[in-house]
């Protein structure tokens, strides 16, 4: 495993095979919600009843966050990365695009201050943000205790759950250890997914994959009935073209920070309690008016949660 992936990442960026997948998907999503059939003329696949989209909600209502001193506030230079979409990616006009930079516009809006995004190497923003080149880093950096000694964060926006994925002939509502005694039940060999299965769901057959193509491979397949990853990697491979159109979610999402982390957030420099504070407050209000879900159901057709 990478420093980037150790340190940063609490999950895999779609791969490049589906990205193309992800576009498509983000361009027909006015038109057509996902799981729609056009025009088949073969029998019909079993039923999958479609959930209403899952927003996730990181905020409680009854602890809003006080409005700090913002008149001390005078721009924000965002430095972002330059490709994990639909995180950060270039756009077709060539400036910043996707998720984190659309959020980092809303908050900016809400403060109402200028701001600037500066793409640059994922592995070169730590050294960007030490040496007063951006005030925050908004790329999907993982909160751990190894970067909390580095950075301070805004309260998490976003976390990346685990999920079981099924083929659609077998999708379960909800999971539970004892629904799959018995049950053949994949994951990455070594990953945190594995550790909880093998913890939590004890009369499962593992059988342990060295890599997420070799796991996804191993469902369409047949070869397992369920496999256990990364929430956001697994709604981009369910919508996108490598999955053949074969799986679904089963059951809900897997939070335990002890196995998953504790969330996405914002990073500024040590001891800037002013913006930390500031984020805080813009990300509450952002989530408060609808505008955290407005982004959300944009970039995500299949919701992770």
């Amino acid at each position: 495993m990478s420093a980037r992936s150790a340190v940063f990442r609490v999950f895999a960026p779609p791969s490049r095979r589906f990205r193309g997948g992800w576009l498509a998907a983000c361009a027909l999503l006015p038109l057509a919600m996902w799981g729609g059939e056009v025009g088949a003329q073969t029998l019909p696949r079993p039923k999958v009843e479609a959930a209403p989209q899952a927003v996730p909600g990181f905020w409680d209502p009854r602890r809003r966050p006080e409005r700090p001193d913002l008149s001390r506030i005078n721009v924000i230079r965002f430095l972002t990365e330059t490709d994990y979409p639909p995180f950060n990616f270039t756009g077709a006009d060539g400036n910043p695009a996707g998720f984190n930079v659309d959020l980092a516009r809303a908050i900016c809006d809400e403060i109402k201050i200028t701001c600037t995004v500066q793409m640059r190497r994922f592995e070169t923003l730590l050294d960007a943000l030490a040496s007063n080149r951006g005030d925050a880093i908004i790329a999907s950096v993982a909160v751990t205790p190894q970067m909390r000694a580095k950075v301070d964060f805004s309260d998490p926006y976003y976390r990346a759950p685990a999920r079981f994925v099924s083929r659609r002939d077998s999708v379960l509502p909800e999971v539970r250890p004892e629904y799959l005694e018995g049950k053949k039940v994949g994951a990455v060999a070594g990953s945190a997914h594995e550790a909880y299965l093998k913890a939590m769901f004890t009369d499962a057959e593992l059988h342990s994959y060295p890599n997420d193509e070799a796991l996804r491979m191993a469902l369409r397949r047949g070869e397992v009935d369920f496999i256990f990853g990364d929430g956001i990697s697994l709604a981009f491979w369910i919508n996108g073209t490598d999955s053949g159109d074969c799986c679904a979610f089963s059951g809900g999402p897997f939070v335990e920070s002890r196995y998953f982390g504790e969330g996405i957030g914002i990073a500024v420099r040590k001891g800037n309690d002013l913006l930390r504070q500031a984020l805080n407050w813009a990300l509450f209000r952002v989530w408060e008016k609808g505008r955290y879900t407005d982004l959300w159901l944009r970039y995500f057709s299949v919701s992770p949660f």
